[in-house]
């Protein structure tokens, strides 16, 4: 099928009117996600994972993506508003989006996120739909030892590039992977690790892992947070009028959006880069080559628009990887692949010729979702302002309820609540002592599948080790892993120094 071809496919998919209303109502979650400072789209997929048990593949797949690129046109209204970031990579327009609405001009940035935001998310859809194809069709060469090394080299970048200690993610990483193996062995029968327990027979599940290690504690490390409910005065000056940017604003920002839709879209499709790392490098772009840097910080309309375009853009091409080689690049799209996996789809380059309705279904989603996420985000500014006035106290008690009803309703088992309470407990406390829970989730969904073609590639080479290294691709594969591996220890070794001369000479 050439290009035009997959085009009307995924179009005819997307257009369908149950695939619209769980479209809309993934974008809509999405931004009301995104605007609560704090949550973001990992907690919000993790809570709603359950849901996508009764839906059919490509309709879960396209609600999950709705939530996961509609955090990012939400957040943005809580760090302009608030000067509090919804989501992670919304910190950057912190900067100047606060400025801007002390100085009354908050329906402004609040507009020009907006479009950034579309111009940036199409951007990225144009990038995945020409590479996607050229990626799987050379990816269809790989063997059990290809794939094998390549998710462990994924891994391995997900867990050195993280945030925060190199050693700790890796270490994340490996736990993930034990967890994995909880359960019967998929070739022997044999119980592993389930201490004569029938409720881990089949293996601990995903949705109690996400929501619990992402959803409770979430909430857990939150109580804390102060709201009394007041609106605050910049959001109670935004009106439809004061949206309206002026013709400054528009000249200033369409090559911001240009230079960020392009950073956005490299590092969306590296692993473990994603859109946090893309706002932050499109910020300090915009600002090394503006000829009055002095702006930046105090309300510059580039500041705000740039990082937004390109969190945008990471959103979408975060799918390459995902879709076409079957490599998650984040938790969140670790999360998209456990929904496949739970459908019995196992993405990767056959599913682009073994499931096309799916894959371009998916993809043409995305144009509807954005079209969507520009309706509800300008003319539904004033829902998105009274939202920020909820108190805490009653929010969360209610989220807490939804993850209880929602690990229920996966297997009717009130085991998998007492696991949701678990993980959460030990998600808070990794959040004490800064271990980084999403390569823990990257290797529970990676571990079995690296398990399958490690073995499958073991048959094939019976049982020869050095088979993996000898082959062109996977050597190539196994030699990067090695030498990130390295510098990401090194790195590690080299901080803990560093922080040990300045405890010497303090």
């Amino acid at each position: 099928m050439d290009m035009f071809s997959n085009i009307a496919l995924g179009l005819e998919t997307a257009l369908t009117p149950v695939n619209i209303l769980y479209c809309f109502i993934g974008v809509f979650l999405g931004t009301f996600i995104g605007v609560l400072p704090g949550i973001g789209a990992l907690a919000a997929i993790s809570m709603l994972f359950p849901i996508t048990y009764h839906l059919e593949p490509t309709t879960a797949l396209i609600m999950l993506a709705g939530i996961y690129y509609g955090t990012a046109y939400g957040g943005s209204t809580a760090s302009i508003l608030l000067n509090i970031p919804g989501t992670s990579s919304s910190v950057v327009t912190c900067l100047d989006g606060y400025p801007m609405a002390q100085q009354g001009r908050a329906g402004v940035a609040l507009a020009m996120t907006a479009l950034g935001s579309f111009f940036g998310g199409v951007f990225g859809i144009l990038v995945l739909s020409l590479f996607s194809p050229l990626i799987s069709g050379y990816a269809l060469s790989f063997g059990p030892a290809e794939y094998f090394t390549l998710m462990v080299l994924g891994l391995i970048a997900a867990s050195a590039i993280t945030e925060g200690s190199a050693a700790k993610g890796l270490a994340m990483v490996v736990l993930g992977i034990l967890l994995a193996t909880v359960g019967m062995d998929p070739q022997s029968g044999t119980p592993r690790f389930t201490f004569g327990t029938l409720d881990l027979m089949d293996g601990l599940g995903l949705s109690a892992l996400a929501m619990g290690l992402f959803g409770i504690s979430e909430v857990i490390s939150s109580i804390r947070t102060k709201n009394d409910g007041a609106a605050p005065a910049t959001a109670r000056s935004v009106t439809m009028r004061s949206l309206i940017p002026s013709r400054d604003d528009i000249r200033r920002s369409w090559m911001p959006m240009l230079r960020s839709s392009t950073i956005g879209s490299f590092f969306g499709a590296l692993p473990g880069t994603g859109p946090s790392i893309a706002s932050f490098v499109s910020y300090a772009v915009e600002k090394r080559v503006s000829k009055t840097p002095e702006r930046f910080g105090k309300g510059a309309v580039e500041g705000v628009v740039a990082p937004e375009t390109a969190n945008n853009a990471a959103d979408q091409t975060a799918f390459i990887p995902t879709l076409s080689l079957g490599i998650p690049g984040s938790a969140t799209m670790a999360l998209m692949i456990g929904a496949m996996m739970v459908h019995g789809i196992h993405p990767g380059p056959k599913m682009m010729t073994d499931q096309p309705t799916l894959f371009w279904g998916l993809v043409m989603s995305f144009w509807v979702g954005n079209v969507l996420l520009i309706i509800l985000n300008l003319p539904l500014i004033g829902l998105w302002v009274r939202l920020l006035t909820v108190p805490y106290h009653l929010l969360f008690p209610a989220i807490v309820m939804f993850i209880a009803i929602g690990a229920y309703s996966v297997r009717y088992s009130a085991f998998d609540v007492l696991t949701v309470a678990g993980f959460g407990a030990l998600g808070y406390v990794m959040r004490i002592f800064a271990f980084p829970a999403a390569p823990l989730l990257l290797g529970f969904v990676l571990g079995p599948l690296i398990e399958q073609h490690f073995r499958r590639a073991m048959v094939l080479a019976r049982g020869d080790l050095m088979a993996i290294v000898e082959r062109p691709i996977s050597g190539v594969f196994v030699v990067i892993s090695v030498l990130l591996l390295g510098w990401s220890l090194w790195s590690t070794f080299r901080e803990a120094g560093k922080r040990k001369l300045l405890e010497s000479e303090n």
